[in-house]
């Protein structure tokens, strides 16, 4: 049954590249929309909820286009994939920009990596994490499904989610420190990484998420 997914456009996401790893990966019948519409998402039958920025700015934006309570019912009602900043404004707090009120949908908060951290080789690590790591999952999950254990996702971010509720913890990524990268519940999943920059395995999670009976 062809299917409506939304990618809500709050002007902070990759949105053309996270709209069209969508199409390439859903039902030829399917209906991919990059919308700001808040009935719109809200009719949809999958959400994607990308993003990319400073907390404060991505919150300023969803203010902005009126979408704080359309993401929240989406994200409790519906497959809903939240990707980069649309996983970290999800939580209740981050230390970004001296401190910024988020949505608060997932208990927790944001925080930023410390400096000085030095990897197993003992060399400095930069901030931002920019590059391909692993992932490690925590649990079985439908979104991980053909996706083999500490497989390399591409990543951009100083800042890490720290969920209260560690059983909503679905992967960890080690850099510096062991950090969640992934966390899911019930209708929910949101990522770290960014699956539309991480080749076959990305495309994976997204096929998993368009084809996610919940």
């Amino acid at each position: 049954m062809a299917q409506r997914i939304s990618v809500i456009d709050y002007g902070m996401g990759n949105l053309r590249s996270v709209s069209k790893a969508v199409e390439h990966v859903a039902d030829s019948h399917d209906e991919v929309l990059v919308t700001d519409d808040p009935q719109l998402i809200l009719s949809s039958d999958r959400v994607v909820f990308p993003g990319q920025g400073a907390a404060r700015d991505c919150m300023a934006a969803i203010s902005d286009h009126h979408l704080n309570q359309a993401v929240l019912e989406a994200a409790a009602t519906r497959p809903f994939l939240g990707i980069c900043m649309g996983l970290q404004v999800l939580l209740e707090f981050s230390e970004e920009n001296e401190g910024t009120e988020l949505l608060g949908l997932i208990p927790g908060q944001v925080r930023h990596f410390e400096k000085g951290m030095n990897g197993p080789d003992g060399r400095r690590l930069k901030i931002p994490q920019m590059g391909w790591n692993r992932v490690n999952h925590c649990n079985e999950h439908p979104l991980w499904r053909d996706i083999k254990q500490d497989s390399r996702f591409y990543f951009v971010h100083s800042y890490f989610v720290s969920p209260e509720d560690s059983a909503l913890v679905a992967a960890t990524t080690d850099y510096g420190i062991n950090y969640a990268s992934a966390i899911a519940k019930d209708n929910l999943f949101a990522v770290q990484f960014h699956p539309e920059k991480s080749a076959d395995d990305g495309l994976q999670l997204l096929k998993n998420f368009v084809n996610w009976k919940v």
